[in-house]
């Protein structure tokens, strides 16, 4: 699985970071080293480790990534949902981030199954 970059979950992945990217710069600058900097770390972190993984060449190392992808996806939901909490972020600017994220997230279960006999 060396190419990467021939995975759709993976070029969804980089869509999403530079969505979030987008999104992240009307947070306030007080937020630059704390919401922001974990939102943005959070999405770099999905289509690294899908990257990280395939290039592992091996199906059970590439699952394991797939899981930490995962958990990065949970991460960044809740971390764009405390910022609509709070007030930095409007809920409607999110529709079309979360809609990204379920379908990344729904692509990773697939892929995680696919190898879950490993």
């Amino acid at each position: 699985m060396n190419n990467f970059n021939e995975l759709i979950i993976w070029q969804k992945s980089m869509d999403l970071v530079e969505q979030v990217y987008q999104l992240t710069s009307i947070l306030p600058e007080e937020e630059k080293f704390g919401l922001k900097s974990q939102i943005q770390r959070s999405a770099v972190s999905i289509p690294s480790n899908i990257a990280e993984g395939a290039g592992r060449n091996s199906d059970k190392e590439f699952k394991r990534f797939l899981e930490i992808s995962n958990g990065s996806i949970n991460e960044l939901m809740t971390q764009l949902k405390i910022s609509v909490r709070v007030g930095y972020i409007p809920e409607n600017d999110l529709k079309i981030v979360f809609a990204l994220l379920n379908e990344i997230q729904k692509m990773n279960y697939t892929l995680i199954k696919k190898f879950s006999n490993i």
